[in-house]
């Protein structure tokens, strides 16, 4: 596992790479297969196979969906944490081991709580952050934090450089805040943040190259090929006998 997590963290270490985000074994399979270098597993796609909504599907859940996954292939995993599943900095701690336990090469931890449907404020986030890297530091994993004001629809960006900021000054090996496209802004966050920077490809943001030119280090799918997959299926249904 070690080997892994260390292939992982060189990734991040100089240029550009995409790491799609699989919602089953199949779809990791073969995303390997197509040669990507690593792979990240996507709360949201996850819920989609298990006909649930987003942040419907347990921790333990998830655990059985990484080592799954883990096992089914030889390039790092990198865990769509959520929360982290824990109303403590301690809980987050020892979420982050347990999912190391099982295999992962990284591991992510958001502020937005599902329970209240809001961010939390610094105050809160911060320990929580602070608690995951010291977690991550111990087992090797690379720790992203995410500010998730904007795919939460906060479009407060001097609050979400902020955060990455605290976030980043706190350890974190990988910054992201999801929704945000303006080119200008994503400059922002990889010059005044500092670190790896990840991305959200979304349809309106700049393109992997133009990203790249950016200085962003890492840009991921999110849930959005789970829902294309599904998408599809949608399309078929007359085709049944």
């Amino acid at each position: 596992m070690s080997t892994l997590r260390e292939r992982f963290r060189t990734l991040h270490a100089a240029g550009f790479f995409i790491i799609p985000n699989p919602w089953d074994v199949g779809s990791a399979v073969m995303l390997e297969r197509v040669g990507f270098e690593a792979l990240a597993t996507t709360s949201s796609g996850l819920a989609l196979a298990m006909g649930r909504e987003d942040h419907e599907v347990g921790f333990e859940e998830l655990c059985r969906h990484v080592g799954s996954l883990v096992e089914a292939i030889g390039i790092p995993l990198s865990v769509d944490g959520g929360r982290l599943f824990a109303d403590t900095p301690d809980g987050v701690a020892a979420n982050v081991r347990a999912l190391a336990g099982i295999g992962a090469a990284g591991v992510s931890i958001e502020d937005y709580d599902p329970a209240t449907g809001t961010i939390d404020s610094i105050d809160i986030a911060l320990p929580r952050v602070e608690a995951a890297v010291a977690a991550a530091r111990e087992t090797g994993v690379v720790l992203t934090a995410r500010a998730d004001n904007h795919i939460c629809g906060v479009d407060d960006f001097d609050d979400t450089l902020g955060r990455l900021a605290a976030y980043r000054g706190a350890g974190a090996d990988v910054v992201y805040a999801p929704g945000v496209v303006d080119p200008e802004r994503i400059r922002r966050i990889v010059d005044e943040v500092g670190g790896p920077v990840n991305v959200l490809l979304l349809p309106d943001a700049p393109s992997p190259a133009e990203l790249a030119a950016l200085g962003v280090r890492r840009a991921s799918t999110g849930g959005s090929l789970a829902r294309a997959a599904y998408a599809t299926l949608e399309t078929a249904r007359g085709l049944g006998g």
